[in-house]
């Protein structure tokens, strides 16, 4: 996984780039294939995948029916998000609201 552009000193902070997240994410708004993802992926949070963390997250989340193949008469295998993907992403995305929101909070509060 590379950041997609310029380096900043927050760098080896890490980013908010968890595989599976972003590839669920990424479906949320419409089927694609691989390539379509890392893209997507690249454009909505600044890291670009390579195949084998792209793919190897891909299979992943197909074996537990979170995405599911929709069939293609190309080369290319485009995925979906499955209802029970919907779910998980929804309950992903509410827990990181909580997160984010206390975090803000102990930062006002601290005064940083």
């Amino acid at each position: 996984m590379k950041r997609a552009q310029g380096d900043n000193e927050l760098d080896d902070f890490g980013r908010f780039s968890d595989p599976a997240l972003l590839i669920l994410i990424s479906l949320a708004e419409s089927p694609k294939h691989g390539y379509a993802m890392t893209e997507d992926i690249a454009a909505i949070a600044d890291v670009r995948f390579g195949p084998g963390t792209l793919y190897g997250a891909i299979a992943r989340l197909e074996s537990r029916g979170l995405i599911e193949a929709t069939g293609s008469e190309d080369r290319r295998n485009p995925y979906r998000l499955t209802g029970l993907g919907e779910k998980a992403l929804r309950l992903r995305l509410t827990t990181m609201e909580t997160v984010a929101r206390a975090a803000r909070q102990r930062l006002s509060a601290s005064g940083a």
